[in-house]
């Protein structure tokens, strides 16, 4: 497969063949998040509630497998574009070793660490148990997934979007089929409850990961994964690691953020700890497809900046930032118009709707700003800037809402905490467009050669 297409084709055309197969695998991913959590709403509210509380827990194993991954994607696009194939092949190589070592430290991790997570949140045993059953289940695949995500983003690096959004809709599907069959024992199945839902997850991740392997191994992609190049070189690890470890950092915020969210709200109901948990899921139906559009743009970015195409690269991230905005603009009309209905998915009780319906609006305000800040973030990371992507993510996650979230609580009340995300996501926007731009203006990573081995960024 000839990669050049990246920076021969028109850059509108280019953008929507390769994010058009991710929006539509995201849009999946967001339907059985929403699904899941819809069946899970159905045993309890606890059970809800619950979910809610290990969210930041699952985000983490997310965030470190995503995270990485983009490390190993924007640095084989980089090496594809600079006409590099053997460096690319190392960066597939080494990454994929370096990923199995993450995924079984993150097992251990999660499952140990889980009671006494959860235990500093909720003093309710039943929460508490459901939480404990719940994530024993989908942390023993954690492997499953990590390794799942390290080809994902191995086969976006080269364009193989669609093959990528054919695993995932595999797995998305399968959890939506199995979700309410393990969760009520419907026909043959056992009755598991919420240990159900976190076995249907994981099942559907393994199905995910059986297919990439079986299209790596039938349909080879242009860079091999070889045991020969798995050794781990220093310059290689600290180029993923520069790139990955910021990446990981962006994704894992939203767990600090969560968790630092949920001890605001519940020192004044654990109402408003549901709330908060829901409003994640339905925000990733608009938030996951954006996603499916920064995912397209990645390796874009990247292949056109090894190549030098940094008119391009600007091109590009302008389109993408256009059509995250439309995603966005659309989901603001529906939580104005429909919020309480979009709350009642997931609970009956009419005080926790009507404090859930006042959040979406709130909340909702900043949503279109938020495009910018997000498909920069992307664009950056695609560059291999990982350190001006992470100071970007720092505003939106830490640094501005957490105060902000926390001073208006104690002069409204809990609806100062929705009003904290769209200050905060104007203050991102600012921020993101100076550090973009300033990031364009400093050099790209200089080409290896056989003398000379280039620095780590």
């Amino acid at each position: 497969m000839n990669e050049t297409f990246m920076k021969d084709r028109p850059v509108l055309p280019l953008v929507l063949s390769m994010s058009l197969p991710m929006v539509l695998s995201m849009l999946v991913n967001s339907l059985y998040n929403i699904v899941d959590s819809f069946f899970v709403a159905q045993i309890s509210e606890d059970a809800m509630t619950a979910l809610s509380l290990v969210y930041p827990v699952q985000n983490l194993i997310t965030a470190v497998g995503v995270g990485f991954g983009i490390g190993i994607n924007a640095v084989i696009a980089f090496h594809l574009g600079a006409g590099e194939k053997d460096k690319a092949d190392r960066a597939a190589s080494q990454g994929m070793l370096l990923s199995l070592v993450h995924g079984v430290g993150l097992t251990l991790l999660c499952i140990l660490g889980l009671p006494a997570f959860l235990g500093a949140f909720t003093q309710s045993p039943s929460v508490l148990a459901l939480g404990v059953a719940y994530g024993q289940v989908a942390f023993a695949f954690t492997l499953i997934i990590v390794l799942g995500l390290t080809f994902e983003k191995t086969f976006q690096a080269v364009g193989r979007m669609k093959a990528t959004m054919a695993s995932l809709l595999a797995g998305c599907v399968t959890n939506i089929v199995l979700d309410p069959l393990l969760i009520f024992g419907l026909g043959p199945f056992p009755q598991l409850g919420i240990t159900g839902a976190a076995l249907a997850t994981g099942l559907g991740q393994s199905l995910t990961l059986g297919i990439y392997l079986v299209l790596y191994h039938f349909r080879p992609i242009p860079v091999t994964i070889a045991r020969r190049d798995m050794a781990p070189t220093r310059t290689m690890v600290r180029r993923l690691y520069a790139i990955g470890v910021p990446a990981t950092l962006n994704l894992a915020l939203p767990s600090v953020l969560v968790s630092a969210l949920n001890g605001i709200l519940a020192t004044f109901s654990q109402g408003y700890v549901l709330v908060l948990g829901i409003y994640y899921k339905l925000q990733t139906f608009l938030y996951l497809p954006a996603n499916g559009f920064v995912q397209g743009m990645r390796p874009l970015v990247g292949y056109n900046y090894g190549a030098g195409e940094i008119r391009r690269v600007r091109q590009i991230s302008r389109v993408v930032l256009g059509m995250s905005g439309l995603i966005l603009a659309a989901g603001t009309v529906v939580c104005q118009a429909i919020p309480a209905q979009l709350m009642g998915l997931f609970t009956v009780n009419p005080e926790t709707v009507a404090m859930g319906a006042v959040a979406l609006r709130v909340i909702s305000l900043g949503f279109v700003v938020s495009a910018v800040s997000v498909t920069l973030s992307g664009a950056l990371e695609g560059l291999g800037k990982g350190l001006p992507s992470l100071a970007i993510s720092l505003c939106r996650y830490l640094v501005v809402i957490l105060p902000v979230a926390w001073g208006l609580s104690r002069t409204i009340g809990p609806t100062g905490v929705w009003h904290a995300f769209w200050i905060t996501e104007v203050v991102a926007a600012v921020v993101a467009w100076a550090v973009y731009r300033r990031a364009l203006r400093s050099p790209a990573p200089q080409r290896e050669t056989p003398a000379s081995p280039p620095p780590a960024p």
